[in-house]
């Protein structure tokens, strides 16, 4: 579990640090100042814990109609800014790193197993993916062996 101290408070919540590195390190922000940008990233973050229940969810029902909800969720939210293509528009922020760890290891555990594949019919979530894939950050964080997920995943989850 990722965890941060720094001036003595300790951080362990991924989304408190997110959004504490976020305010007291330079860089740009991963908070929009838009007002309607921060709703709508405010909307997307409560949804977190939904999104990941329903896929979850869907490992003992039925993936393409449960994940599905949930995938659709996100290309819907896709939808909302045409300017860009991330989350919030054209800048990638806090709902994008919210995200994007889920649906990785999501897709390639319900392709796997299921032979659901997740961007189907969803041209914006696939495009989504495709821009977070060229950001190098991004690219040292992605899942080494997909074999081993997989199996984690069977093992814990099924």
């Amino acid at each position: 579990v990722p965890s941060l101290e720094h001036n003595g408070k300790i951080i362990g919540e991924s989304l408190d640090l997110i959004k504490y590195v976020d305010s007291n390190f330079e860089g740009p922000s991963l908070v929009p100042n838009d007002p309607d940008k921060k709703r709508t990233l405010e909307e997307l973050l409560s949804y977190t814990d939904k999104f990941v229940e329903m896929l979850f969810a869907s490992f003992k029902g039925d993936p393409e109609k449960e994940a599905g909800a949930a995938f659709n969720y996100l290309e819907d939210a896709l939808k909302k800014y045409d300017d860009g293509p991330f989350l919030l528009g054209r800048d990638f922020s806090l709902a994008d790193i919210a995200y994007i760890p889920f649906v990785e290891r999501f897709q390639i555990f319900l392709s796997e197993v299921f032979k659901y594949d997740i961007i189907a019919g969803r041209p914006k979530l696939a495009a989504w993916i495709e821009e977070l894939n060229k950001i190098d950050a991004y690219k040292q964080t992605k899942i080494v062996d997909p074999k081993q997920l997989v199996e984690y995943y069977k093992q814990r989850f099924m």
